[in-house]
């Protein structure tokens, strides 16, 4: 009997936790996958210092690189838009992150009632 109890307990805990990281993506607003890049850029003259002096290059160019459809997307973005972005790609990692650990107690709750047929 006292398996029982300590299975019980050990299964309220996991779907506690389950709880607790539903609640954690249901608080996040935006999410985007991606990375941001700041970089400088050669603008292609000749003529241009850029072309001879890496320190002369233009920018600094914020930059937004992510997948879709399978392709890499670039594209440039204003400081505001790099501030949202931030934002947006910590809460999507952050949602990766929890996604994992509830597929994690899923397979807890999947174990215990394995081990309740037994």
């Amino acid at each position: 009997m006292s398996h029982n109890k300590n299975s019980q307990r050990r299964l309220l805990r996991v779907h506690e936790r389950i709880a607790g990281i539903r609640r954690q993506i249901g608080a996040i607003d935006y999410a985007c996958s991606g990375t941001l890049l700041t970089r400088m850029k050669l603008c292609g003259k000749a003529s241009c210092r850029c072309a001879q002096d890496p320190k002369h290059r233009h920018g600094p160019y914020s930059e937004w690189n992510r997948l879709l459809k399978g392709r890499l997307v670039h594209r440039v973005v204003s400081p505001q838009q790099v501030r949202f972005l931030r934002r947006a790609i910590a809460n999507y990692r952050k949602v990766q992150r929890l996604l994992r650990r509830w597929e994690g107690e899923t397979v807890r709750v999947l174990e215990a009632q394995e081990a309740d047929k037994d």
